[in-house]
């Protein structure tokens, strides 16, 4: 789905601050990088910051690649985070992962607007006191079914949705338990902290927005060995993927509430 770009400033990784339709130069947003696709996937599709860009309607983004140790930003000179997805896992609590954390703790004191994804959900979460672990009910990847609970219907980043969406996912390791002051607000068959919003403009998202049906697929197709092993049937993840705009929309959303705040 092809999304209308925003009226933000971007600086691209290692640039300088640019105009975009001739507005204002203004704060931008960060993307941090917590790690990298499939390389057969990037090679086809690009990587993690290509798809929040295009998502976002930002045809470029301020990137810092943490798990490669970039230094971070003054938080309060940015517009808004995103937090990526990884093949690391939080529980591992990696140097680079913790300092993040840290700092993402600070960003979000500052009421800098945020977004995590995956990765970047849970990193988020364990930042602001809750608790990161391996899924109980096990791996979940594939589109999934979304439910929308109560408690998003005024939300500004989701409470468009419908109350059933579906979303790409694919992950092991999930928020067990919720830091203090945080709101579920949808759940998924496997997952019970599928979307939070940890304060306001805060929001944690176990699904992936960024992904398109071919990267969905090529993640099922890539893991399809294991997946038999954990007793998954990659043939009928495959049939299962659809698109998911209502979910994509999304990071849109958020582009146009970092623009607005």
């Amino acid at each position: 789905m092809k999304i209308p770009k925003t009226e933000y400033t971007s600086i691209a990784k290692g640039g300088q601050r640019q105009k975009m339709n001739g507005q204002k130069a203004s704060k931008p947003i960060a993307l941090i990088k917590t790690g990298t696709t499939i390389p057969e996937i990037k090679q086809a599709h690009g990587d993690f910051e290509s798809w929040f860009a295009e998502g976002m309607g930002i045809f470029d983004l301020f990137q810092v690649d943490v798990y490669r140790q970039e230094p971070l930003p003054v938080a309060t000179d940015l517009a808004g985070i995103v937090i990526t997805g990884s093949p690391s896992m939080v529980s591992e609590k990696e140097n680079w992962s913790e300092n993040t954390g840290n700092w993402l703790a600070q960003a979000v004191q500052k009421e800098v607007p945020v977004l995590g994804v995956c990765y970047g959900h849970q990193l988020l979460a364990q930042a602001l006191g809750g608790h990161v672990g391996p899924n109980p009910e096990g791996r979940q990847i594939g589109t999934v079914k979304g439910r929308l609970l109560e408690s998003a219907d005024s939300d500004a980043l989701l409470g468009h949705l419908p109350r059933f969406f579906p979303a790409h996912s694919s992950h092991s390791e999930v928020v067990l338990d919720l830091p203090p002051g945080a709101e579920r607000l949808a759940t998924s068959p496997l997952t019970d902290n599928f979307a939070v919003r940890f304060a306001e403009n805060v929001w944690g998202l176990q699904f992936h927005p960024e992904f398109s049906v071919p990267v969905m697929s090529k993640y099922i197709r890539y893991r399809a060995d294991d997946l038999r092993k954990e007793g998954l049937c990659p043939d009928k993840l495959q049939s299962r993927t659809t698109e998911t705009d209502e979910a994509s929309s999304v990071l849109l959303k958020f582009a146009n509430t970092c623009r607005d705040s």
